[in-house]
């Protein structure tokens, strides 16, 4: 009997350690023929880099095998095999090495529903190892160093450190990078990543496989000419393969601490995203193309981008979106779908209303257009109501027809010269315009309730008095200067946030006017998650910076997640539109010297005199205003963090403006008020030159002005550089200090830049200075043929 129970202990002792040796149970990097991954077990790379297993995103029961980052938390998918064919029972289902040596993934039937499919010919005794590069291979039980097959070779929507992109020129085959359908949806999406199909060479984004949306450019010898600052980023190396057999690139980390990849967003852009360890998030460096209504038919069918508003996607009148749960997502390609379907024909009954057109203005018109060669607007629109396929016509210069699904839609700003009028084909029920109510019975009624109308307005306008004056008892003031609005008043002192003036780095700016016809400009901050008590200490601190050139702050308001700021409002505007738009008035030598002045003696304020030094992070045109007087106020300062006075260092996020950025910006370095003085000096060259820094060319190089004006400023011919607009009237001590100035500002060394203080000093004559060096960053952009320098031919 003890003999008996011997052996039964015995036999289940060796079932559980077999079933221990079949289905992996601790971290291991390596899949055997005699093992299978089921469940929640998983490989971790050697040394814990990545995770390999079954992962199932929010919301939905399916689960795929997927790669990820092991050391950030939650799960970061880099990699996913079975993308269009996802299981329903992790745990009835298996990876594991096929008779026929392959990687391959069963489900809870058994039946192979993926395979790494190796062209090479494993054996039933191959191996699958995950590498801590986050490279899945099948390896050779013969010769370790052989690779059968290996994951590299067939990205997902995602490039890390050490994969190649590229296509073998001699077999056709390529890598690419398709982005997943929505958040929750591994499945292939609309926009792709590779080598271009139709034979330039170069690395392209496409919609549908199809439609190029944008080009990353020739390869410089270490850049792409359309990737900015790619060539001064030293924490990554390039290589770049191009001959007979093969094209293909990667990229690769110096700093192997660095958590980094480059993802096809939901929404077509290429995106590279680091991990930040201090915020315990992923920060996006940069995104391509950057404004995302450049990507083609982003907003879908029927959807429309708006370059102008917070919302990127709308649907068209009458449309609303094809998935609400995409929208919701912030995933929009998949588009928009009629409320009302259309007659199809203006030949309706009695009864029947037809189909009619809604006018759309500051409209980017798609493309697909059909031509159609009437005499007058009314026969294009007839045309497009007798075509049952005619969605929208517009007639400039002739007659447009557009058949089928409207796409790439984009809404323009009102002085945006290739906006045009669109319109839109609708149901009768859908146009506001189109009333099903009798006339005649309309004109009855108005005489009925013209009384009650006219008590009502009486009744409304004695409300809306009341209303007004208890909102404005309701502004509290705080510290002595600020006031604290409800967030309803600033509601209607703005007409419901109506009125843009524009939107920035931090937020969308309006037009206000309070009860004593005093003008305000109301920010609502975005991005901005601090609490109630955080966000009002932050704002008692810029409420007690006073300046005569700086934007005074009036007050303040939260409410939920709402953030916003009072500022005084400036009626000329920022300081570019009188610079760089062709039907502004040129400013003369005084009044630009007279800004130069007061934006250098409010950085100093910023930086020497405030009870906290603070970094503004972003001077640039676009943020110095100007008063009736043409006196500047520098705006969207202490939107940036606080620096300590007892601290000379603050390692921060990029925030500013690509152009404008100092070299500590992007290399990473830490970040000291010098970096203020760098965007100063680039912002001086275009005071003085009433030009952009960079302009594009007709090589599609970018023309780079500030090695040219460097050039001359060290030659002595500082009068080359003046606006010819100007016609040579200026002071010219004045203007030499400016630019003599301007050269030291944007030394690649910050030791060597001089501060504000000193600035002001030199500008106001107190000071000399001598002729700066040419920076060697620039001479390298030049160099390396990722700009060119300006040129006046």
């Amino acid at each position: 009997m003890a003999y008996s129970i011997s052996i039964y202990s015995c036999s289940i002792l060796l079932s559980l350690l077999f079933s221990l040796y079949t289905n992996l149970s601790t971290a291991s990097d390596t899949i055997s023929p005699s093992q299978s991954l089921s469940g929640n077990n998983t490989i971790v790379s050697k040394n814990g880099n990545f995770e390999l297993g079954f992962f199932s995103p929010s919301n939905t029961s399916n689960y795929y095998i997927g790669i990820w980052f092991k050391k950030v938390p939650g799960q970061t998918i880099i990699w996913v095999a079975n993308r269009e064919n996802p299981v329903s029972d992790s745990f009835s289902s298996e990876l594991k090495i096929a008779p026929d040596g392959n990687l391959v993934l069963l489900d809870e039937s058994k039946l192979q529903i993926w395979s790494s499919n190796s062209t090479q010919k494993p054996t039933n005794s191959s191996t699958a190892v995950l590498l801590d590069t986050g490279n899945l291979i099948l390896r050779s039980p013969v010769n370790s160093s052989e690779i059968i097959w290996q994951s590299f070779d067939h990205p997902t929507d995602t490039s890390i450190a050490g994969e190649w992109i590229g296509i073998n020129k001699i077999t056709g085959e390529y890598q690419s990078h398709v982005l997943w359908k929505d958040p929750d949806d591994p499945s292939l999406g609309p926009y792709t990543h590779r080598i271009d199909p139709f034979g330039s060479g170069h690395f392209v984004l496409l919609w549908n496989k199809s439609k190029i949306y944008w080009d990353f450019g020739e390869w410089t010898g270490n850049a792409f000419t359309m990737i900015p600052g790619m060539p001064l980023n030293t924490d990554y190396s390039y290589t770049f393969v191009n001959n007979s057999r093969e094209e293909k690139f990667r990229w690769d980390l110096r700093d192997k601490s660095i958590v980094t990849r480059v993802v096809m967003s939901v929404n077509g852009q290429m995106q590279r995203h680091t991990w930040s360890e201090s915020i315990k998030q992923w920060v996006i460096q940069w995104s391509m193309p950057a404004d995302l209504c450049s990507v083609y038919a982003v907003c879908g069918s029927f959807g429309v981008c708006d370059t102008n508003g917070v919302e990127n996607c709308n649907c068209l009148p009458g449309f609303e979106p094809a998935s609400s749960r995409n929208w919701d997502l912030n995933s929009w390609s998949s588009g928009c779908v009629r409320k009302t379907s259309l007659k199809c024909s203006n030949k309706t009954s009695v009864n029947e209303e037809q189909d009619g057109f809604l006018l759309m203005s500051n409209m980017g018109l798609p493309e697909d257009s059909e031509t159609l060669k009437v005499e007058s607007v009314e026969e294009c629109e007839s045309a497009c109501l007798n075509s049952c396929s005619c969605t929208a016509y517009a007639y400039e210069s002739g007659c447009l027809i557009w058949n089928g699904e409207l796409r790439n839609l984009k809404r323009l700003s009102v002085n945006n010269t290739e906006a045009m009028n669109l319109h839109l084909r609708l149901a009768a029920a859908e146009l506001a315009s189109q009333s099903t109510k009798n006339k005649r019975h309309i004109a009855i009624m108005l005489v009925a309730i013209g009384g009650a109308l006219m008590i009502l307005c009486i009744a409304l306008v004695l409300a809306w008095r009341c209303y007004a004056k208890r909102l404005k008892r309701r502004t509290v003031v705080t510290d002595g200067s600020l006031k604290l609005f409800e967030y309803d008043y600033l509601r209607r002192c703005t007409d419901n946030f109506s009125k843009k003036l524009g939107k920035g780095s931090f937020g969308s700016v309006f037009k206000g006017e309070l009860p004593a016809s005093t003008l305000i400009a109301v920010k609502k901050l975005e991005g901005f998650r601090q609490g109630e008590k955080q966000f009002r200490t932050e704002v008692a601190t810029l409420g007690a910076i006073q300046h005569v050139n700086l934007v005074r702050l009036r007050g303040f308001c939260f409410k939920g997640a709402e953030r916003i700021l009072v500022y005084d409002y400036m009626p000329n505007g920022s300081l570019d539109s009188h610079l760089f738009t062709s039907d502004s008035k040129s400013l003369d030598w005084k009044a630009r010297f007279r800004i130069i002045l007061g934006v250098a003696k409010a950085l100093a304020y910023l930086h020497e005199e405030c009870r906290e030094c603070i970094i503004h992070c972003d001077i640039k045109p676009e943020n110095v205003l100007v008063d009736s007087d043409f006196s500047p106020k520098v705006a969207d300062f202490g939107m940036a963090k606080l620096i300590d006075r007892n601290f000379d260092r603050a390692l921060t996020t990029a925030r500013g403006t690509l152009g404008y950025l100092a070299p500590e910006w992007i290399l990473g370095l830490p970040i000291t008020p010098k970096a203020d003085v760098y965007s100063y000096g680039m912002m001086l060259f275009e005071i003085i030159s009433g030009r952009r820094n960079t302009e594009p060319l007709k090589d599609g190089r970018v023309g780079y002005f500030p090695l040219w004006a460097a050039t001359n400023i060290s030659e002595g011919e500082v009068l080359t550089l003046l606006d010819e607009r100007l016609q040579g009237e200026v002071d010219t001590e004045e203007f030499k200090r400016a630019c003599r100035i301007a050269c030291w500002c944007i030394q690649d060394g910050e030791a060597i830049r001089p501060t504000m203080v000193e600035i002001v000093r030199i500008l106001e004559g107190v000071k000399d200075i001598g002729v700066a060096p040419i920076p060697r960053s620039l001479q390298q952009l030049v160099n390396d043929q990722y700009l060119s320098t300006y040129s006046t031919s």
